[in-house]
């Protein structure tokens, strides 16, 4: 895969990730391409599904389902073909499920130090001999100010005791 084709997956799931943050979502934009075509795209959708699993991956990974049924395509032939591109190191959970679909690409932009599931906090890949290529840091900092962005702001959704707590203004 060229490093423009690359960029170009990489915008894509940027803009997924733009319309999560847009929707108080933490913004973390997901697209998979098979055959230089993108056929899912996803961003995160956990607060406004309160549905814990709705991650980026996650969501494009019910599209490509629905993809191979239209199509009348195994999925079981097309997930090993497909290259990943999102915006935020996976999770351990969506690791591990891209790892049971035999995912072999995944390119990343930030680390993800809380629940990284590809090195920075658990090595999935490695820890169920997942054989996958990972590229970590593509466009990371754009990532990381993404995030930034929208932890800056209140989380409607953090439960109780999690919430930031607002500190009096100094006069």
């Amino acid at each position: 895969m060229s490093d423009q084709a690359e960029d170009q997956w990489m915008l894509e799931a940027f803009h997924q990730a733009r319309e999560a943050l847009a929707s108080g979502e933490v913004p973390v934009g997901c697209v998979f391409v098979y055959n230089s075509e993108i056929v899912a795209r996803g961003r995160n959708a956990v607060n406004e599904t309160h549905n814990a699993t709705r991650h980026a991956e996650m969501n494009c990974v019910d599209e490509l389902l629905k993809w191979c049924k239209v199509r009348n395509l195994d999925y079981k032939t097309v997930f090993p073909e497909v290259s990943i591109y999102v915006t935020v190191e996976p999770c351990g959970m969506c690791a591990d499920a891209l790892g049971q679909l035999c995912i072999k690409n995944i390119a990343f932009g930030c680390s993800n130090d809380r629940f990284g599931g590809c090195g920075s906090v658990v090595d999935v890949p490695k820890l169920y001999n997942y054989p996958m290529n990972l590229k970590k840091g593509v466009r990371a900092e754009e990532a990381i100010e993404l995030l930034k962005e929208f932890y800056k702001g209140e989380n409607p959704n953090a439960p109780t005791g999690k919430a930031k707590r607002k500190t009096p203004k100094k006069e």
